[in-house]
Protein backbone atom coordinates (compact mmCIF):
# COMPACT_ATOMS: atom_id res chain seq x y z
CA UNK A 1 0.00 0.00 0.00
CA UNK A 2 1.47 3.71 -1.23
CA UNK A 3 1.82 6.21 1.66
CA UNK A 4 0.89 9.14 -0.40
CA UNK A 5 -1.54 8.76 -3.07
CA UNK A 6 -0.56 10.53 -5.87
CA UNK A 7 -2.51 9.13 -9.02
CA UNK A 8 -5.48 9.55 -6.82
CA UNK A 9 -4.88 13.70 -5.97
CA UNK A 10 -4.28 14.68 -9.41
CA UNK A 11 -6.64 17.37 -8.51
CA UNK A 12 -4.56 19.04 -5.85
CA UNK A 13 -1.57 18.89 -8.48
CA UNK A 14 -3.79 20.18 -11.85
CA UNK A 15 -4.63 23.33 -9.43
CA UNK A 16 -1.34 23.89 -8.36
CA UNK A 17 0.24 23.85 -11.43
CA UNK A 18 -2.94 25.91 -13.34
CA UNK A 19 -2.81 28.95 -10.35
CA UNK A 20 1.26 29.17 -11.66
CA UNK A 21 0.53 29.08 -14.75
CA UNK A 22 -2.27 31.45 -15.20
CA UNK A 23 -0.56 33.89 -12.98
CA UNK A 24 2.57 33.48 -15.51
CA UNK A 25 0.50 34.02 -18.25
CA UNK A 26 -1.37 37.23 -16.82
CA UNK A 27 2.35 38.83 -15.93
CA UNK A 28 3.69 37.62 -19.59
CA UNK A 29 0.93 39.62 -21.58
CA UNK A 30 1.23 42.19 -18.35
CA UNK A 31 4.68 42.73 -17.94
CA UNK A 32 6.36 40.67 -20.51
CA UNK A 33 10.00 39.49 -20.79
CA UNK A 34 13.45 40.96 -20.51
CA UNK A 35 14.39 39.80 -24.12
CA UNK A 36 18.55 40.36 -24.22
CA UNK A 37 19.90 41.62 -27.63
CA UNK A 38 19.50 38.72 -29.52
CA UNK A 39 15.68 39.48 -29.79
CA UNK A 40 15.27 43.27 -29.49
CA UNK A 41 18.04 44.16 -31.48
CA UNK A 42 21.23 46.22 -29.77
CA UNK A 43 25.17 47.14 -30.02
CA UNK A 44 27.90 45.14 -29.09
CA UNK A 45 30.85 47.05 -28.19
CA UNK A 46 34.37 45.26 -27.78
CA UNK A 47 37.06 47.42 -25.86
CA UNK A 48 40.24 46.95 -24.88
CA UNK A 49 41.66 49.39 -22.23
CA UNK A 50 45.28 50.36 -21.24
CA UNK A 51 44.76 49.29 -17.75
CA UNK A 52 42.51 46.82 -15.79
CA UNK A 53 39.12 47.96 -15.78
CA UNK A 54 35.97 46.74 -13.56
CA UNK A 55 32.81 46.49 -14.50
CA UNK A 56 31.37 48.79 -12.08
CA UNK A 57 33.47 51.59 -13.76
CA UNK A 58 32.07 51.02 -16.75
CA UNK A 59 28.51 50.92 -15.54
CA UNK A 60 28.77 54.19 -13.72
CA UNK A 61 29.44 55.67 -16.91
CA UNK A 62 26.91 54.60 -19.02
CA UNK A 63 24.66 55.05 -16.67
CA UNK A 64 24.57 59.00 -17.95
CA UNK A 65 23.25 57.99 -20.74
CA UNK A 66 20.17 55.62 -19.07
CA UNK A 67 22.51 51.89 -19.90
CA UNK A 68 23.53 51.00 -16.78
CA UNK A 69 21.06 47.92 -17.35
CA UNK A 70 23.60 46.99 -19.98
CA UNK A 71 25.50 43.53 -20.26
CA UNK A 72 29.03 44.41 -19.00
CA UNK A 73 31.67 41.52 -19.38
CA UNK A 74 35.26 41.12 -18.98
CA UNK A 75 36.61 38.93 -21.35
CA UNK A 76 39.87 36.86 -21.71
CA UNK A 77 39.93 37.07 -17.72
CA UNK A 78 40.05 34.01 -16.37
CA UNK A 79 36.76 33.46 -13.34
CA UNK A 80 36.55 35.23 -10.34
CA UNK A 81 38.46 38.52 -11.52
CA UNK A 82 37.17 41.62 -10.70
CA UNK A 83 39.33 43.54 -13.19
CA UNK A 84 40.32 42.97 -16.79
CA UNK A 85 41.75 45.16 -19.89
CA UNK A 86 39.21 43.63 -21.82
CA UNK A 87 35.59 44.52 -21.60
CA UNK A 88 32.37 43.54 -23.78
CA UNK A 89 29.53 45.96 -23.88
CA UNK A 90 25.64 44.91 -24.86
CA UNK A 91 23.25 47.71 -24.81
CA UNK A 92 20.53 48.71 -26.73
CA UNK A 93 19.98 49.83 -30.34
CA UNK A 94 22.29 53.22 -30.62
CA UNK A 95 21.83 55.56 -33.64
CA UNK A 96 25.71 56.79 -34.20
CA UNK A 97 25.81 60.23 -32.30
CA UNK A 98 24.94 58.26 -29.26
CA UNK A 99 27.34 55.39 -29.70
CA UNK A 100 29.94 58.09 -30.47
CA UNK A 101 29.23 59.76 -26.93
CA UNK A 102 28.80 57.24 -25.25
CA UNK A 103 32.32 55.58 -26.33
CA UNK A 104 33.95 59.19 -25.40
CA UNK A 105 32.65 59.32 -22.34
CA UNK A 106 33.71 55.88 -21.36
CA UNK A 107 37.16 57.10 -22.68
CA UNK A 108 37.18 60.50 -20.22
CA UNK A 109 35.79 58.45 -17.03
CA UNK A 110 37.68 54.79 -17.43
CA UNK A 111 40.75 55.31 -19.61
CA UNK A 112 41.65 55.13 -23.05
CA UNK A 113 41.23 52.12 -24.98
CA UNK A 114 41.58 50.48 -28.77
CA UNK A 115 38.17 49.29 -30.14
CA UNK A 116 38.07 45.26 -30.91
CA UNK A 117 34.24 45.18 -32.15
CA UNK A 118 31.71 47.32 -33.05
CA UNK A 119 28.77 45.61 -34.22
CA UNK A 120 24.65 46.08 -34.39
CA UNK A 121 22.00 42.90 -34.19
CA UNK A 122 19.15 44.09 -35.95
CA UNK A 123 15.89 43.02 -34.79
CA UNK A 124 15.13 40.81 -37.60
CA UNK A 125 17.38 38.58 -36.46
CA UNK A 126 15.47 38.25 -33.22
CA UNK A 127 12.42 37.86 -35.07
CA UNK A 128 13.81 34.76 -36.85
CA UNK A 129 15.34 33.25 -33.45
CA UNK A 130 11.76 33.42 -32.08
CA UNK A 131 10.78 31.76 -34.82
CA UNK A 132 13.15 28.93 -34.91
CA UNK A 133 12.93 28.23 -31.29
CA UNK A 134 8.84 28.41 -31.65
CA UNK A 135 9.36 25.77 -34.59
CA UNK A 136 12.08 23.78 -32.85
CA UNK A 137 9.69 23.10 -29.76
CA UNK A 138 6.57 22.28 -32.24
CA UNK A 139 8.83 19.81 -33.74
CA UNK A 140 10.56 18.09 -31.13
CA UNK A 141 6.70 17.97 -29.72
CA UNK A 142 5.10 15.93 -32.85
CA UNK A 143 7.89 13.75 -32.93
CA UNK A 144 7.75 12.65 -29.19
CA UNK A 145 3.96 12.18 -29.49
CA UNK A 146 4.16 10.11 -32.80
CA UNK A 147 7.51 8.03 -31.82
CA UNK A 148 5.88 7.39 -27.72
CA UNK A 149 2.33 6.71 -29.51
CA UNK A 150 4.13 4.29 -31.44
CA UNK A 151 6.28 2.68 -28.94
CA UNK A 152 3.74 2.47 -26.17
CA UNK A 153 -0.26 4.49 -27.34
CA UNK A 154 -0.85 7.71 -28.44
CA UNK A 155 -2.26 8.38 -24.64
CA UNK A 156 0.80 8.48 -23.73
CA UNK A 157 2.13 10.96 -26.06
CA UNK A 158 0.00 13.55 -25.12
CA UNK A 159 0.42 13.30 -21.97
CA UNK A 160 4.00 13.84 -21.98
CA UNK A 161 4.03 16.44 -24.16
CA UNK A 162 1.48 18.30 -22.08
CA UNK A 163 3.74 18.02 -19.12
CA UNK A 164 6.59 19.37 -21.38
CA UNK A 165 4.04 21.99 -22.22
CA UNK A 166 3.52 22.66 -18.46
CA UNK A 167 7.28 22.68 -17.72
CA UNK A 168 7.73 24.97 -20.39
CA UNK A 169 5.25 27.68 -19.43
CA UNK A 170 6.97 27.36 -15.88
CA UNK A 171 10.24 28.49 -17.23
CA UNK A 172 8.61 31.35 -19.18
CA UNK A 173 6.38 32.28 -16.20
CA UNK A 174 9.33 32.11 -13.49
CA UNK A 175 11.31 34.57 -16.51
CA UNK A 176 8.63 37.08 -16.53
CA UNK A 177 7.95 37.23 -12.82
CA UNK A 178 12.25 37.64 -12.23
CA UNK A 179 13.00 39.50 -15.06
CA UNK A 180 15.82 37.62 -15.77
CA UNK A 181 17.39 38.49 -19.48
CA UNK A 182 16.24 35.94 -22.34
CA UNK A 183 18.51 35.63 -24.82
CA UNK A 184 19.87 33.01 -27.65
CA UNK A 185 21.01 30.32 -24.92
CA UNK A 186 17.52 30.46 -22.89
CA UNK A 187 16.27 28.89 -26.30
CA UNK A 188 19.25 26.12 -25.88
CA UNK A 189 18.44 25.57 -22.23
CA UNK A 190 14.34 24.93 -23.50
CA UNK A 191 15.48 22.36 -25.80
CA UNK A 192 17.47 20.51 -23.07
CA UNK A 193 14.48 20.92 -20.60
CA UNK A 194 12.58 19.13 -23.08
CA UNK A 195 14.73 16.27 -23.44
CA UNK A 196 15.46 15.57 -19.82
CA UNK A 197 11.78 16.28 -18.69
CA UNK A 198 10.73 13.64 -21.16
CA UNK A 199 13.38 11.18 -20.58
CA UNK A 200 12.04 11.33 -17.17
CA UNK A 201 8.52 10.53 -17.81
CA UNK A 202 9.14 7.77 -20.61
CA UNK A 203 10.84 5.61 -17.64
CA UNK A 204 7.35 6.26 -15.38
CA UNK A 205 5.56 5.17 -18.66
CA UNK A 206 7.65 2.41 -19.36
CA UNK A 207 7.01 0.56 -16.02
CA UNK A 208 2.89 1.87 -16.00
CA UNK A 209 3.29 -0.43 -19.40
CA UNK A 210 4.80 -3.26 -18.40
CA UNK A 211 2.59 -3.58 -15.03
CA UNK A 212 -0.36 -2.86 -17.07
CA UNK A 213 0.70 -6.34 -19.59
CA UNK A 214 1.80 -8.21 -16.11
CA UNK A 215 -0.06 -7.43 -13.31
CA UNK A 216 -3.32 -5.51 -14.72
CA UNK A 217 -6.92 -7.50 -14.83
CA UNK A 218 -9.71 -5.69 -16.68
CA UNK A 219 -11.46 -3.63 -14.16
CA UNK A 220 -8.96 -3.12 -12.05
CA UNK A 221 -7.90 0.29 -9.84
CA UNK A 222 -5.86 2.27 -12.27
CA UNK A 223 -5.05 4.55 -9.92
CA UNK A 224 -3.53 2.22 -7.46
CA UNK A 225 -1.26 0.99 -10.78
CA UNK A 226 -0.38 4.09 -11.66
CA UNK A 227 0.48 4.74 -7.56
CA UNK A 228 2.62 1.59 -7.74
CA UNK A 229 4.41 2.38 -11.18
CA UNK A 230 5.55 6.01 -9.75
CA UNK A 231 6.81 4.62 -6.47
CA UNK A 232 8.93 1.45 -8.44
CA UNK A 233 10.76 4.53 -10.48
CA UNK A 234 10.59 6.87 -7.93
CA UNK A 235 14.35 6.57 -6.22
CA UNK A 236 15.64 6.80 -10.04
CA UNK A 237 13.52 9.62 -10.46
CA UNK A 238 14.94 11.45 -7.62
CA UNK A 239 18.71 10.48 -7.96
CA UNK A 240 18.97 11.54 -11.31
CA UNK A 241 17.01 14.78 -10.95
CA UNK A 242 19.67 15.49 -7.77
CA UNK A 243 22.66 14.36 -9.68
CA UNK A 244 21.67 16.65 -12.48
CA UNK A 245 21.07 19.64 -9.54
CA UNK A 246 23.73 19.52 -8.16
CA UNK A 247 25.47 20.21 -11.38
CA UNK A 248 23.66 22.62 -12.59
CA UNK A 249 24.00 24.84 -9.34
CA UNK A 250 28.07 24.29 -9.61
CA UNK A 251 27.58 26.24 -13.22
CA UNK A 252 25.45 28.75 -11.38
CA UNK A 253 27.64 29.58 -8.92
CA UNK A 254 30.85 29.39 -10.04
CA UNK A 255 30.23 29.62 -13.94
CA UNK A 256 30.19 33.06 -14.21
CA UNK A 257 27.74 35.78 -15.24
CA UNK A 258 27.51 35.00 -18.96
CA UNK A 259 25.54 31.20 -17.89
CA UNK A 260 24.24 32.80 -14.62
CA UNK A 261 20.47 32.85 -16.72
CA UNK A 262 21.35 29.72 -18.42
CA UNK A 263 21.80 27.84 -15.54
CA UNK A 264 19.07 29.35 -13.70
CA UNK A 265 16.64 28.32 -16.65
CA UNK A 266 18.42 24.95 -16.57
CA UNK A 267 17.33 24.85 -12.34
CA UNK A 268 14.01 26.19 -12.36
CA UNK A 269 13.10 23.16 -15.71
CA UNK A 270 14.60 20.42 -14.68
CA UNK A 271 12.86 20.98 -10.84
CA UNK A 272 9.69 21.35 -12.65
CA UNK A 273 10.59 18.96 -15.23
CA UNK A 274 11.16 16.18 -12.50
CA UNK A 275 7.94 16.97 -10.44
CA UNK A 276 5.80 16.90 -13.62
CA UNK A 277 7.29 13.43 -14.66
CA UNK A 278 5.63 12.50 -11.44
CA UNK A 279 2.84 14.19 -10.44
CA UNK A 280 1.18 15.70 -14.12
CA UNK A 281 2.09 13.45 -16.82
CA UNK A 282 1.06 10.25 -15.22
CA UNK A 283 -2.32 11.61 -13.35
CA UNK A 284 -2.98 13.21 -17.40
CA UNK A 285 -2.86 9.39 -18.85
CA UNK A 286 -4.98 8.60 -16.23
CA UNK A 287 -7.51 11.46 -17.07
CA UNK A 288 -7.16 10.43 -20.89
CA UNK A 289 -7.81 6.64 -20.48
CA UNK A 290 -10.33 7.10 -18.23
CA UNK A 291 -12.08 9.15 -21.08
CA UNK A 292 -11.31 6.88 -23.62
CA UNK A 293 -13.38 4.09 -21.13
CA UNK A 294 -16.21 6.31 -20.84
CA UNK A 295 -16.26 6.77 -24.67
CA UNK A 296 -16.24 2.98 -24.86
CA UNK A 297 -19.12 2.36 -22.42
CA UNK A 298 -21.23 4.96 -23.85
CA UNK A 299 -20.73 3.51 -27.50
CA UNK A 300 -21.44 -0.17 -26.18
CA UNK A 301 -24.85 1.07 -24.51
CA UNK A 302 -25.95 2.88 -28.12
CA UNK A 303 -25.36 -0.92 -29.86
CA UNK A 304 -27.06 -2.94 -26.91
CA UNK A 305 -30.06 -0.70 -27.23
Amino acid sequence: MNKLDIAGRSKLWFAISSIIIVAGLICMFTRGFNFGIDFTGGTIIDLKFERPVAIAEVRTSLAKFGLEGSQIQLTGAESGVTEAENVMIRTTDMEEAQRKEVMAAIKTDVGNYDVLREEKVGATIGGELITNAVLALVVSWALIIAYVAYRFEWRFGVSAVLALIHDILIVLAVFSFTGRQIDSSFIAALLTIVGYSINDTIVIFDRIRENLKLHFRRGGDVVQLVNTSIFQTLTRSLYTVFTVMFTTFALYFFGGETTKDFAFALLVGFGCGCYSSIFIASPLWIVLRKMGDKKKAVASAAVAK
